[in-house]
């Protein structure tokens, strides 16, 4: 085969797994033969409505077989997937859709509404709608915070097929375009300091050595059943979990809605042996009713991603005989750079591990650049290097440009250390990511938003701790001279403009902002700010 990407990841595997369960949804089983087929027609059916090599193909949807089918047409092509963030209101999609170019955009029917607003002004030619797979549990979604659905349309909707229709409409025949491992495979949006998302452009063979990493140190099978609860959207669950299953030829069990009775259901009836998540998941899982009762003997590998698994929710689970997994990585990284292995969860506790297998990691001590590597227990910039490292972001040289070294290594933002051992500590984020629930947000993208509103002077938004969500956002706010301005008109503002679960769930109004000599606002301090009176304790 001409193809070395992704896309013929199916009809490589269809000779050896056949009529093996690739993927199960709710009551749906579609083995390797079926995933392979109907992949291999959706890709025909593309190039019959114009896609070609290097066009962008978007997804819109929770956890379903279309997503894969859709990834894997793409690959055939040489097309670059682009799946978004259903979370997202419509004005983020429909920045995301205009800066990636997508010539199609493929969403859930229950999100048709939401499609029709991000899709309004931007080059997308044609929808196409998935009916949704009928599955058992509640509409709880982790990392969620009550979204709610989006309004409707102002425009009427352009002409939408009917995503079966289309798979039906397609030849089956196989594509052998020539891909080679460093074409584009799937751009994925990430923000940061600027606060607007940049597309992390990742190529076949960054997709292809992640899954080779994991499936190297988390020691995967073609025996393994991996139960994915996090949307396939987010690069951990679709890069860490289904896709080195299906290079290894396992099987993927997909679920749209996080149920914690379910999971645990699910897990004793397809005998789960693989299951990723972030700790408020794992929480959950661990609380219910359930948990003592259910057979958890098939489990062997679970790991755990976001942030800091809570000691007591590690105890529950060692006291099933069961260890959990942790690490670091980030879009940019595909997304894994370090893997803390299971069995040194207690004697390295709070370290993100070891680097993964064909991945380097160094700390740069910021003082002395030209030092080299910092020292063992000094504090420097991370930085990873490796075949699963981004080349560039989509469209954005000054962005690709100013986070690589001049010897080619890429700065992560965040501040760490290594021990005697070559073990990586975080200590800081010099990004200020928060992660709420798993989901990633970024201070400057919601203070942009924030500061749309004429009374305010200055806003600083910083994560505070939240029981549930692990830590949740909060808007420290300085009015301008004479404004007035309430939380829930802040709030107000940013309903539509942000997704849900990115607006300060406090409002903190001070009288002087704390800053440095050099004019920059001290988060630190805000951190320490009393909520009632916004004054420092």
């Amino acid at each position: 085969m001409d193809n070395f990407g992704i896309g013929s990841w199916l009809q490589r595997r269809r000779p050896k797994s056949g009529n093996k369960a690739a993927i199960i949804a709710g009551d749906r089983e579609v083995s390797y033969e079926q995933l392979a087929e109907r992949s291999a027609r959706l890709a025909n059916a593309f190039r019959d409505r114009g896609v070609a090599r290097g066009d962008r193909v978007a997804y819109l949807g929770e956890n379903h077989p279309a997503f894969l089918e859709t990834l894997f047409a793409c690959g055939t092509l040489g097309a670059i997937f682009v799946p978004l963030n259903t979370r997202l209101a419509p004005p983020e999609i429909q920045f995301q859709l205009e800066d990636c170019g997508a010539v199609l955009l493929v969403h859930a029917a229950s999100l048709s509404d939401l499609a029709v607003r991000g899709a309004a002004g931007t080059a997308v030619g044609g929808r196409i709608a998935v009916d949704d797979v009928p599955v058992t549990g509640n509409h709880h979604k982790t990392g969620n915070h009550d979204d709610g659905a989006a309004p409707a349309a102002d425009k009427p909707a352009a002409a939408v097929e009917n995503f079966e229709a289309v798979v039906a409409s397609g030849a089956d025949r196989p594509i052998d375009e020539p891909v080679a491992l460093d074409d584009g495979a799937m751009i994925l949006y990430t923000s940061g300091t600027t606060g607007r998302p940049k597309g992390a452009l990742l190529t076949h063979g960054n997709v292809t050595w992640n899954a080779i990493n994991v499936i190297v140190d988390f020691d995967f099978s073609s025996t393994d059943v991996a139960l994915m609860i996090s949307p396939m959207f987010h690069v951990a669950s679709l890069d860490m979990g289904v896709l080195p299953t299906l290079l290894k030829g396992g099987t993927v069990i997909l679920e749209s809605r996080f149920d914690p009775s379910r999971v645990l259901a699910l897990i004793e009836q397809h005998r789960v042996t693989t299951m990723s998540g972030v700790p408020t998941t794992y929480q959950l899982i661990c609380e219910h009713p359930a948990w003592a009762t259910t057979d958890l003997s098939s489990l062997n590998k679970l790991t755990c991603g976001g942030s800091a698994i809570p000691l007591r929710v590690l105890a529950a689970y060692e006291s099933r005989g069961l260890q959990i997994g942790t690490g670091y990585g980030m879009t940019e990284t595909a997304p894994a750079a370090t893997v803390l292995p299971a069995a040194r969860s207690r004697d390295k506790a709070g370290s993100a591990g070891l680097p993964h297998f064909f991945t380097d990691v160094r700390i740069a001590d910021l003082a002395d650049p030209g030092a080299g590597p910092a020292e063992p227990g000094t504090v420097g910039e991370i930085q990873i290097k490796g075949p699963n490292v981004i080349h560039e972001y989509w469209n954005r040289p000054d962005s690709t440009a100013d986070s690589y070294t001049a010897d080619g290594w890429f700065k992560s933002g965040d501040m760490g250390y290594k021990d005697g051992d070559g073990f990586v500590f975080i200590s800081d984020r010099l990004k200020d990511m928060i992660i709420s629930g798993g989901e990633n947000i970024y201070p400057a993208e919601v203070e942009q938003a924030i500061t749309e509103l004429d009374a305010v002077g200055s806003v600083a938004v910083i994560g505070v701790p939240d029981e549930k969500w692990g830590e949740v956002p909060r808007a420290v706010v300085l009015l301008r001279e004479g404004a007035q301005l309430s939380e829930e008109q802040l709030r107000a503002h940013l309903d539509g403009r942000l997704a849900r679960y990115k607006i300060p769930k406090s409002v903190v109004f001070v009288d002087e902002m704390p800053r440095t000599a050099s004019g920059k606002i001290r988060k630190a301090d805000l951190r320490k700010l009393t909520p009632a009176n916004g004054q420092l304790q």
